[in-house]
């Protein structure tokens, strides 16, 4: 997928457009840092049916044509919802920071979360910061959501960045140690859903700079294809 990214600048610098081939999609999965809050999410999960990870964290393999810059996305059902997360990409070896939503079917989550994965698009911000320009304070920076309920903005997903695996660390985890190579994106977890997991036509995702005061934002709407038999 041709992704294009708007560099957003620090330090005088000038504003960068860059184009990125993406041709290699992974979604980090149970990225978290407290290994005992994941044990209790994988069991709860499990109540309900969705089968438990093979390891942690687990990094699952997405069609690239899956990636999308629209503002519009189809899905059949109405059992679907997004997910904020961080997604990260390098190009010419320097390693850049975006937002995604691992959109999900969660009604398929407990035949196989992978394929619940993949038969979501997974929509992608078109601004970008370089993780050069964060990683002194990454854990400060906020990842939110907001749905939209009865007609109002809801917030949906907010947390800091400490509570899950850095990049690096989740990066390491899938090379085996290597840089991430160009044309690899990866999306590197999510925070818990403020009054539980539902699905939403709207979804607003953000990452917030405190130090800086700035955000990178995107926003998609959901249409529901109908489910036949």
């Amino acid at each position: 997928m041709k992704a294009v990214f708007q560099v957003q600048p620090v330090d005088g610098r000038e504003a960068q457009q860059l184009e990125v081939d993406i041709h290699n999609l992974v979604v980090a999965g149970w990225a978290g840092r407290d290994m005992a809050a994941i044990e209790h999410h994988i069991e709860e999960l499990a109540a309900i049916g969705v089968p438990r990870p093979s390891s942690v964290p687990l990094y699952y393999r997405i069609a690239d044509n899956q990636l999308t810059q629209a503002d519009r996305i189809q899905v059949v059902g109405d059992a679907s919802s997004g997910e904020i997360e961080t997604f990260v990409f390098a190009v010419d070896g320097e390693l850049y920071v975006g937002i995604a939503s691992d959109h999900t079917d969660r009604k398929l989550e407990a035949h196989s979360v992978a394929l619940s994965k993949q038969v979501c698009a997974k929509p992608v911000g078109t601004t970008a910061w370089r993780v050069a320009d964060v990683a002194e304070y990454w854990d400060e920076l906020v990842i939110r959501s907001i749905i939209v309920e009865n007609g109002a903005e809801v917030l949906y997903q907010e947390g800091t960045l400490d509570s899950l695996r850095t990049p690096q660390e989740l990066i390491a985890g899938y090379t085996n140690g290597s840089a991430l190579p160009d044309g690899t994106g990866m999306t590197c977890g999510t925070v818990g859903a403020i009054g539980g997991i539902r699905a939403s036509t709207t979804f607003i995702m953000e990452l917030y700079d405190p130090r800086r005061q700035r955000s990178l934002r995107h926003r998609y709407e959901v249409e529901i294809l109908p489910e036949v038999a």
